[in-house]
């Protein structure tokens, strides 16, 4: 039985080892991992800046230059036009449809995940504040 008692606390050492390396990253990771991001952030502010999402010429950057009054880190909250509170990706369709007259995107759309993370990125540093309005 002591036997198994130690073959057993030797699985679960492994487990917990294996667990606590999961998290770290090579200098290699994060370089690929920053780029990817930043490419994402680069189509974002493409979009941000284009006629494609819509269908009457109008684009985000006529109300938001540089993504401003977006307030990214404000959400999720309770948005007046929608009647609830919601993440950001929502209110990034309720432009779409509206004031772009465009086709929403689902939430793992790579574009709108290109969108929030141009708008993310240009609040950089800014403090989250969930709800605030």
């Amino acid at each position: 039985m002591n036997s198994l008692k130690f073959v057993l606390s030797i699985i679960g050492l492994t487990a917990l080892l294996g667990a606590a390396r999961a998290d770290e990253f090579t200098p290699e990771d994060e370089q690929r991992w920053q780029q990817q991001f930043m490419d994402s952030v680069k189509q974002g502010r493409e979009l941000w800046t284009s006629s494609a999402l819509g269908t009457n010429g109008v684009v985000c950057a006529q109300c938001h230059p540089n993504a401003a009054n977006t307030h990214p880190e404000t959400y999720p909250k309770f948005q007046k036009q929608i009647g609830k509170v919601i993440p950001l990706w929502e209110m990034i369709n309720w432009c779409l449809r509206n004031p772009l007259e465009g086709v929403p995107l689902a939430a793992d759309d790579p574009k709108i995940i290109a969108i929030q993370a141009y708008v993310t990125y240009e609040r950089r540093g800014v403090k989250l504040e969930p709800g605030k309005h």
